[in-house]
């Protein structure tokens, strides 16, 4: 199951400079994860300084 980024999202970026498939892109309030392309991988979790990104 694909990564969500939940609200505690203090849109700093660092989850998207860790995704090796590019599924992160900025959103209007948050960064969001595209299930399509997310691989499961967890390095967005380890990068994020607050835990937004959780397993979905």
């Amino acid at each position: 199951m694909a990564y969500v980024i939940k609200d505690a999202c203090i849109s700093c970026g660092a989850c998207a400079a860790e995704c090796p498939v590019g599924a992160i892109s900025e959103g209007a309030d948050r960064y969001v994860i595209d299930a399509d392309k997310c691989i499961d991988c967890g390095s967005c979790a380890g990068a994020c300084p607050v835990g937004a990104p959780v397993e979905g």
